[in-house]
């Protein structure tokens, strides 16, 4: 459905209700939460925190094609692992190692792997942690490598590029370049995909307006935020980019999966101390606890020491001084 502008006034009321909740409740339980595993070989402690209970998180990717060690032996029924074919392969029309390896993992190893991930921002450069791969490229290897993957079952999600305007060309590009190398293929018309992955590390207004783009491009596909944060600001607007891109997520039925990247400790963080789940010293920030479905625990991220109580009236304040001049999506 094409997205409908709607003024700041009639959603933010409808969102009151959530939102002059105490600073120590985040967004209700979400099935829908899952982890982008970054581990830091310095404080692997840290990887049983994310499946101790009670956790909402229900999967995980690692940009990799074969389950996380520490994760393995969890069955797929509890913490799903999804692989990724992060970038380019030598002999892209031939090589099949990703298809080999995901089907290796089905029929070799009973794993019920049942979506993938393709191509981690391939219109973004390496020193940013792209892929930089060109469009006719990657086409050549989801001809090799995708299309037999679907063939068995698997969900594939389109390649999550970066949130600049390169990525829409990016995959406009790509799709084109597919559906020509596959266009005398009798069983298959054209290059499917069930779901599109967005990246976004910005404000809420722009989370929601490049949302918005993607489904008037995509029309009737659900979508996941594979990557998505408020970098580099102050902590009460990032728990407020939080809570509301959260509570936006769990209640848009076609978003069906969504993962913050912020799985690591604050002194360690690219996108800033504040955003990160984990305080310096380990300790679940209020970002981290929300997203695993439990209270707050006024942590500061920094530091580790308690953070002031935050009235619900002063939080009420903060999001409206925040949205005044904004405009949420409706769809």
């Amino acid at each position: 459905m094409i997205p409908q502008r709607t003024t700041l006034g009639a959603a933010f009321l409808a969102a009151l209700p959530f939102f002059v909740a105490p600073a120590t409740a985040g967004p209700l339980a979400s099935s829908k939460r899952g982890l982008v595993y970054v581990p830091n070989d310095k404080t692997r402690g840290d990887d049983s925190i994310w499946v101790q209970q009670p956790s909402d998180l229900t999967w995980y990717y690692n940009y990799k094609d074969v389950p996380s060690p520490v994760y393995e032996n969890l069955p797929q029924s509890k913490f799903e692992f999804v692989p990724m074919l992060w970038g380019g392969l030598d002999n892209p029309t031939t090589n099949m190692t990703f298809y080999n390896k995901v089907a290796g993992l089905i029929n070799d190893n009973g794993i019920n792997i049942s979506h993938v991930l393709t191509f981690n921002e391939p219109d973004g450069p390496s020193y940013y942690g792209g892929s930089d791969m060109n469009s006719q490229t990657a086409a050549e290897i989801w001809v090799s490598n995708i299309i037999p993957l679907q063939k068995l079952g698997v969900r594939v999600g389109l390649p999550a590029c970066t949130g600049a305007p390169s990525g829409l060309t990016w995959l406009k590009d790509f799709l084109g370049h597919c559906s020509k190398l596959i266009s005398t293929d009798k069983e298959t018309k054209n290059c499917t995909y069930d779901f599109v992955p967005i990246h976004w590390y910005g404000n809420f207004d722009g989370l929601a307006s490049h949302m918005g783009e993607y489904a008037a491009e995509f029309p009737n596909k659900t979508m996941w935020i594979t990557e998505y944060n408020l970098a580099n600001e102050e902590l009460e607007p990032t728990q407020a980019f939080y809570n509301i891109s959260a509570e936006y997520f769990d209640r848009l039925p076609w978003v069906e999966r969504y993962s913050l990247f912020g799985s690591f400790r604050s002194s360690v963080s690219n996108v800033g101390a504040n955003a990160a789940m984990l305080s310096a010293g380990g300790q679940l920030t209020d970002i981290g606890a929300w997203y695993l479905g439990r209270p707050g625990t006024g942590v500061n991220p920094k530091t580790g020491a308690a953070l002031p109580s935050v009235t619900p009236q002063a939080t009420l304040a903060l999001l409206a001084a925040l949205f005044a001049t904004t405009s949420l999506l409706s769809f």
